[in-house]
Order: structure tokens, then sequence, then C-alpha cells
């Protein structure tokens, strides 16, 4: 109270209204009629952030958000017109009322984070005395604004702080998208994501001038709008500003009515808020697929802080962009964060793809992208074209293994000296019969709907695939025991041991997937698209986690191709070390062979990520040359049979595991 009283006493001593130094950042004044004897009361309103002067003929009631130096004080006791001033200095934290020549000091603590927004409508009271000659003005410099006779004036004002901190947090979020690289991990994504719905909660109540406000940066921009009862009657369009330069030049929305009339229907008759966010920047929307959006442009819609889902009317969303390339479609997602750390699904949407445009439509309100989704650069008569050289491969692969692996059993009584190397060329085809075999019925299973069949031949066609790599390894082994090794070391039961490990690896990791999960296996869902307004899905039964498939097949096969590329790299050492004249067409042949058995062509699968015609001419390669695998190894297999026989050294051949040239291992055991 007694600095209340000092600071009163400074303002009468530099002037009444103290403007002789002081330039007010409020001011409101009038004339006022006493005809009784009354007082002056002062009211600290903070849950209403309004400054009220209210006349009466008893009293002169002032309320503000600030706190007071006094409640109630007489007024001058003489009768007649006095002219009064309410003045607030936001510098020094001063609010106070001049009535007539007499100062009232209502506050020493009007924060300076505050300002103003336009006044209400002046109020009148029936039988109450109304002040005359009224006018405000607020920011220094600003010239008076008359205002009618009234007994109520109100001024609303808004908390500047709350603005600041927001213009922060939109701040700290525009720079976490600019260098994401600097808090990694999905614990930061997790945290930055909750701070951003916090930030649209105080969004959602800050208080602005006008109708709509937009906070932010080109990075992280939300914009508020207040949706009037007069307005909520019709749908409402948002356009935004054109971004040049930009992947996704700008985009419109379209809000239906119903969502404001359910806003009503919660009890917000009032007012209706909406929030738009427009974020360039996909650091807090990151998938476990590594999905990439479209220009990094993700737009946040929601009504009055509340849930919207199962929309009548769609929620239209247009996504305006440069022509996409050929081989990639557009798809309208939303960010779904109720699992785990969230992942981008398309429920409830639906996509309408054009040349520079792509419309989303849904019924349901949260954060929505369009996503880049990646299609094969084939038309569809090449797509064709492949199904039909891949199951008649296929057809001839199975025939041509399992016609080997017959004749091999048969000729087996007749030669019982049958070496390593034919026992693994066996077992080999034997891996890409099955492979080849449950490749032709998989897609078939799918269709019949059965879930158990699908597992099952899912579950089969992935243990045939790691059989077939893992057979493809002990050929490289094999290749390294006759060409690396300096002495041959007998192994006991090497066959057997061999094959527990070329069957018996395959089984343990496939069980040990499907016991982990059994959702692991089942129907994999394959969208082609051919072309961005049409696409076909093709399901077939196979491994339904993309993380496994990467890791067990992609990195088994990397192994077994690197260590085979060592090993075949040997075995041309070894060849031009010998430098055999006349022995050229065998060296083609062994090599050849080699090639094929130790899985060489499947490294075709890495320039699989390539583009236009190059990538054309490698799918076409890599199907021929790999669906008739078991073929080309039927034809290498009968060629050295022939070659064998032409030079009558075939049982000296027969004994090459304990030969030093892998030229004559290469082509031992014929018949």
């Amino acid at each position: 109270m007694m600095d209340c009283l000092l600071l009163a006493l400074l303002f009468l001593l530099q002037g009444v209204d103290g403007s002789s130094r002081h330039a007010e950042d409020f001011r409101f004044c009038g004339e006022r009629s006493q005809t009784k004897k009354s007082h002056i009361t002062y009211q600290m309103r903070p849950e209403n952030i309004i400054i009220t002067i209210e006349n009466s003929a008893e009293m002169l009631n002032i309320s503000a958000p600030f706190p007071p130096c006094r409640v109630n004080d007489p007024l001058p006791d003489k009768l007649g017109n006095y002219r009064f001033c309410l003045y607030w200095y936001q510098r020094d934290g001063i609010f106070n009322l001049t009535y007539g020549r007499k100062n009232y000091m209502l506050s020493t603590k009007a924060y300076p984070s505050f300002d103003f927004s336009n006044p209400s409508a002046p109020q009148n009271r029936s039988g109450v005395p109304v002040l005359s000659n009224v006018s405000y003005a607020y920011g220094r410099g600003l010239r008076n604004t008359s205002l009618s006779s009234a007994a109520v004036y109100s001024f609303s004002i808004h908390d500047i702080s709350k603005v600041r901190e927001i213009e922060e947090q939109l701040r700290n979020l525009a720079n976490y998208m600019k260098n994401p690289n600097k808090a990694t991990g999905r614990k930061t994504n997790a945290r930055a994501y909750e701070r951003l719905l916090h930030l649209e909660s105080d969004l959602g109540q800050v208080v602005f001038e006008g109708e709509s406000e937009t906070f932010g940066t080109s990075t992280v921009r939300a914009t508020v709008l207040k949706i009037g009862p007069s307005s909520a009657s019709r749908d409402l369009p948002f356009m935004s500003e054109l971004e040049v330069g930009r992947e996704v030049h700008g985009f419109a929305v379209n809000l239906p009515r119903i969502l404001f009339a359910q806003a009503k229907g919660r009890g917000k008759n009032a007012e209706s808020r909406v929030l738009l966010m427009d974020i360039n920047g996909q650091a807090l929307f990151q998938d476990q697929n590594g999905s990439r959006v479209l220009g990094e442009k993700v737009i946040g819609i929601t009504v009055g802080n509340t849930s919207v889902s199962g929309l009548p009317q769609d929620v239209v969303l247009k996504f305006f962009h440069d022509q996409l390339p050929r081989n990639v479609t557009p798809q309208c997602v939303f960010w779904n964060s109720s699992h785990g750390n969230g992942s981008w699904k398309s429920d409830g949407c639906e996509t309408e793809a054009g040349n520079n445009q792509t419309v989303c439509r849904c019924n349901h309100l949260t954060y929505f992208a369009v996503l880049m989704m990646s299609s094969p650069e084939i038309n569809y008569i090449h797509k064709e074209y492949l199904t039909i050289i891949t199951y008649i491969g296929c057809i001839i692969s199975a025939v041509a293994s399992l016609f080997t692996i017959f004749f091999f059993c048969c000729s087996r009584r007749k030669h019982r000296d049958g070496t390593v190397n034919i026992y693994i060329h066996m077992n080999l085809l034997g891996a890409i019969f099955l492979l080849d075999v449950s490749f032709l019925i998989t897609e078939h299973l799918a269709s019949i709907g059965s879930e158990a069949a699908c597992k099952a031949s899912g579950m089969f066609l992935h243990l045939s695939l790691l059989c077939c790599l893992t057979w493809m390894g002990i050929e490289g082994y094999n290749l390294y025991r006759l060409v690396v090794e300096v002495f041959n070391t007998y192994v006991e039961h090497l066959i057997l041991k061999l094959c527990l490990v070329g069957w018996g690896l395959p089984i343990f990791i496939v069980g040990v997937i499907f016991l982990a999960n059994q959702a692991n296996y089942g129907q994999f869902h394959i969208e082609v698209f051919e072309s961005l307004e049409k696409s076909t899905n093709a399901t077939i039964c196979w491994i339904t986690a993309p993380l496994i498939h990467n890791i067990v097949n992609l990195g088994f096969f990397s192994l077994v191709f690197l260590f085979n590329m060592a090993m075949l790299g040997a075995m041309v050492r070894e060849i031009l070390r010998q430098r055999n004249r006349g022995h050229e067409l065998k060296h083609a042949l062994v090599l050849l062979g080699l090639s094929l058995v130790l899985g060489i062509p499947w490294a075709l699968a890495f320039f699989s990520f390539s583009s236009g015609s190059f990538r054309l001419v490698i799918m076409y390669l890599f199907t021929i040359i790999n669906t008739l695998q078991g073929f080309l190894i039927f034809l290498w297999y009968w060629t050295m049979v022939l070659q064998v026989r032409k030079s009558k050294s075939y049982p000296s051949l027969n004994n090459s595991d304990s030969a030093r040239l892998p030229i004559s291992t290469s082509r031992t055991s014929a018949d």
C-alpha cells in the first residue's frame, strides 16, 4: 500500500494526469454527472482479460486483470459534472484514474505483456445514468476514437507473453525440422510431437484481434480462424499462399459445415476455432518404412481441440505440385499416433491423382500428407510378358531339376564312387525345384482365402528360398575346400553334415520367425501401379514384415554372394595360373557352371533400383536367367558329361575329391 501512495504523490507532483513526462499506452476519458455522494471501486478479474468501466449513480466501477492498490475510495463530495480519465502506463506498470483534479492509483503491477483488441459495443442499462463525451486511445501516438454515450464499456486485451511463448515454440519446432540429426532417436521425435500437440492447445486459446491470425515462419506456420454463428452454416474454404520454389506450391482446404454443427452440439454456441498447421518438414512424422512425403508438406487440421472422425461429408484437401515422375504415384495418408511411435495410414482417405494436383478426401481430422509411392517403371504389356516368362521358366526349371536328380539316383548304383561335388549339385537342384514349385502355387493359395494354407505356403516359399541360398553358399565352401585349402583333409560323413546345414539351418530360421510371431507369414499385398490413375493389387503368401525380409533374405544373400564371388575369383586365378592351351572351352564351361551354382546371376537384383530402359533390361535378364536356373544347370551338367565321355577320362575323374585342379573337380561324377 505504501508504494501506491508514493507513486500517487509522484504523479501529483508531475501533473494531475502524469502527462508531463509519461506517454500512456491506453487512455479512456469521459464525463460523469455526479448527482449524489458516490465512490470508486476497483476489482481484479484475472479470469477475464478485459478492462471494464461501469457507471451507476452510487459508484464508478472499474475492473481489470491487474493486482489492486485500492479497492474502494470515495469520490469528491461536490456534486456536478466531472471529467475523468483512466490511464495505463505499461512501461511503469501503472494503472490509475484521474477524477476531476483528484488522482486514484488503482494498480502498480499492470503487467506490460498485455495488448489491446477492439472494444466491445457500449451497453446501456435501464435507469442507470450514462457517461458522455467518451473517447479512448491505445498505442502511443494514436488519435482519440469517440464512443457513444453508455453506462458500460469493455475493452478486450490479450496476453502478449502467451503470443511470444507460442512464437518461441514455433521457432523451436522449425529449428528441429531443419536440423533433425542433432536430436536423433524415436524418443526425441515422440517428445517433439507431444510439444506439437501442446502447441495446438495453446493456439486454440490464444486471444487475437480479427477473424484470423497467422503465427510462425515458412517451416512451421499456424493459422487460427474464428468461426462465428453466422459462418457456421456454410462450408469453410481456405487457400494457402503460393510457395515458389517448393515441390508443393500450395494447398487448399474445404471444411464441411457439419464440423461446426458438431462443435455447436458440444456447447460451443458462441464461436468455433479452426487451427491449420502448415508444416514443411517430415522430421516429426517418420515411420518405420521410411516413407517419403511429397514435398515434406504436412497439413494439420483441428476444430475446437476435439477429435473428429466418421464425418458424413469429406474434408477435401488439394495439394498443388509439379507433374510427378512416371514411376511415382501419390497416396493420401494421415498420421496415426495411437500405436507405437506413429505411422502413416490411408484408412478413411481417398486419392484423386492429377497431373499437377492431388486431391485428398478424408472423413476425419488430423495431420495429412501425400506419400510418394514408387512403382515399377514398366508398362502393362511388359508386366504381362514378365509374368509369362516367370511361369514358363519356373516350370521348365522344375522339370529339368527333377529329371537331373532322377537320372543321378538311377546312375548312382552303377557308379558308387560319386563325389562330394555331385551330391552338392543335386541338393542345390532339389532346393531350386522346391523354390520353383512353391512360387508357382503361392499366388493360387493366397486367392483361396484360407489363412492357415497361406501361412504354410509362405513358410514353404521362404524355406525354399533360404535352402537355395544356403546350398549356393555350400557350393562356395566346396570350391574353397578344393581350391584354397593346401591339403584336402578327410571329413567323416561330410555329405551328412552339409545336408544338416543346407536343410537344417533354413528350417531353424523359418521356425524361429514363425514362433516369434505367427503373423510374420501370411498374405502379402503388392500394389502394382499401371499409371497415375490406375493400380492393381497382387497377393502372394510370403513374409508380411518387410524388415524381416530385408534383414534375413537380403542380408543372407549378400553374405553368400560376397563369399562366392571371392571363391570364383580364386578359381579364375587358378585357371590363369595353369595356362593350359587347348582347354579354353572346358575352362569356359567350368566358369559358366560355377557362376550358375554359386548364384552369381542373382546379383542382378542389386540393379533393380535403377530406372529407365536399363532397369527394364535388368528385369528381363533377372527373370529369364534365374527362373531357368535349374534348366541351365541341367544343360551345363550334361555338357560336362558329354565332355567327359568324349575324352574317355570319366573313370579317372570320379576321384576328384583328391585332385588339386578345380577344373577336374567341376566335371566329376557324370553318370
